[in-house]
């Protein structure tokens, strides 16, 4: 029985604790916040109950493994999973809109043709027919198996880009998402749906690979689904999961620096000054600078590039939700290469895409006649902008609202109260830099889409959630924990599951 000590309490390095715990080893978590589930936060006020993190979970098979492999009851019997149907509805610029049902590649098709003109819905069913042969290639080395040590193979696109020859000039080939939307979607409708996914995952769509057509592609294929009373009740699920299997747990314990042994990790230490001593250790929460006995190296982005955070306002409202109305709601942006170039340039859009989730759970709500809606939108980190200042916090939520208003009858006159978080919250509360939400992890673009490996070169250390391999998301993180628990247990043979 070895001791581990796992740093942060976040959804992936709980994932890995459990885990853990159950092939006999002694887990003990040190969060440095007095809480638990790290993004997957939640904000109460007068009967309504909003997530400030993720609002919909995407292939909760990664939750349903971790359930079974740590104790008799399943997913299922520790939530409530519902599908999202529809999935989606999208506004668009030119005032066109349309609904996509929840894991439905007929329904999605002929929803598109009916509401954008007859051939937009076989153009999008032939890019996701792409996208799935993307996800069929780079499935097994990307998200279930540690990250090799050559990484040539997911250097190279997996996406099967359309050849199109051009008279008198060589053929052309889409490389990133902008230009799977220009050159194979054509119509700017549907590039706007494409790049509002990749948005949403905090990925640039003039730089983000055209492999990031993984992540429609698993949406629609896998379905989104709504867990009961908020994705926070998802945390108390898995939190609950590692007290049983005698996970320990330390809240209001920062660790401050990983102490090394013999050239190997051999505990942390505490900002208390206390210290601890551990056979293994789990980092499941990006680096603070110090905290590592060795710089690590982190392919992908710099530890300088700016990655988006969110900002989300949470509003109560009077009046019960309308018959029909939808719980997902996409308001695309008006100029999308402008918002593209406000996000990644370190500024403000004017008129950004907002997500809008209206939730129908009578957990959310004092009553029938009241509604809870959560306004998220896609930002520059805390740094690049000033989010703590009162003035551009209160101009954008109001400009946020404006757009939401597009999707929630009468919002503005409904209002009773709103509550705003910027990524200085997410800074605060997560300790991400920035306030930062790290992005999934994609092939191609020669690595720069990749996160830290899993293992580490110092033996006995390894890395576990978001900003580790394979990346952020829900998903992501449980799949790392997953990963971790490999490694440790099997030791560095360990390929992934089979």
């Amino acid at each position: 029985m070895a001791r581990i000590a796992v740093i942060g309490a976040g959804t992936g390095a709980m994932a890995a604790a459990a885990r853990l715990a159950v092939a006999g080893h002694r887990v003990t978590v040190y969060e440095r916040s007095g809480t638990y589930g790290g993004s997957l936060g939640r904000y109460a006020r007068d009967g309504f109950v909003f997530d400030t993190g993720p609002g919909l979970l995407h292939l909760p098979a990664v939750y349903r493994d971790l359930f079974v492999k740590t104790g008799r009851e399943s997913l299922e019997q520790c939530v409530t999973l519902t599908q999202v149907d529809p999935a989606s509805r999208h506004l668009f610029a030119d005032g066109t809109s349309v609904s996509l049902p929840n894991a439905s590649r007929a329904g999605v098709t002929g929803a598109l043709d009916r509401a954008l003109g007859e051939g937009a819905g076989s153009r999008w069913g032939d890019f996701l027919d792409r996208a799935g042969t993307a996800w069929n290639r780079s499935r097994r080395p990307l998200l279930e198996e540690p990250l090799p040590e050559d990484r040539r193979m997911l250097d190279r696109d997996p996406y099967p880009a359309v050849r199109r020859r051009r008279l008198l000039r060589g053929a052309r080939q889409a490389r990133t998402v902008a230009e799977v939307g220009a050159w194979e979607l054509e119509d700017p409708r549907l590039a706007a749906l494409l790049d509002g996914y990749a948005l949403s995952y905090g990925l640039d769509p003039r730089r983000a690979p055209a492999a990031a057509a993984l992540l429609p592609y698993m949406e629609e294929t896998f379905g989104s689904w709504y867990v009961a009373g908020g994705m926070r009740a998802l945390a108390d699920a898995v939190y609950e999961r590692c007290l049983a299997r005698k996970v320990e747990f330390v809240f209001g314990a920062e660790a401050v620096r990983v102490s090394e042994m013999d050239g190997r990790a051999a505990g942390i230490v505490l900002a208390d000054g206390g210290s601890v001593e551990a056979d293994h250790v789990v980092l499941g929460a990006q680096p603070a600078p110090g905290l590592l006995p060795v710089r690590q190296e982190r392919p992908g982005r710099s530890d300088t590039a700016p990655v988006p955070g969110r900002f989300v306002v949470l509003l109560s409202l009077r009046g019960g939700r309308e018959a029909g109305a939808v719980h997902r709601t996409v308001v695309h942006a008006t100029d999308p290469g402008a918002e593209q170039e406000a996000v990644f340039g370190g500024r403000t859009a004017e008129l950004p895409t907002v997500t809008v989730l209206r939730p129908d759970d009578p957990a959310t709500r004092p009553d029938e006649e009241h509604e809870a809606v959560t306004l998220t939108v896609t930002v520059a980190p805390h740094g690049p902008v000033d989010w703590t200042d009162p003035g551009l916090r209160e101009r954008f939520a109001d400009a946020v609202i404006s757009r939401a208003a597009e999707a929630v009858p009468g919002l503005r006159e409904r209002i009773l109260h709103a509550e705003v978080r910027t990524p200085a919250e997410t800074a605060a509360d997560t300790g991400a830099r920035g306030g930062s939400v790290p992005a999934p992890a994609l092939a191609g673009a020669q690595g720069s889409c990749l996160h830290a490996g899993n293992r580490t070169p110092l033996p006995g250390l390894y890395l576990a959630g978001g900003w580790s391999h394979p990346g952020g998301g829900m998903a992501h993180a449980g799949m790392s924990g997953a990963l971790v628990a490999g490694l440790v247990v099997e030791g560095d043979g360990f390929r992934g599951s089979q």
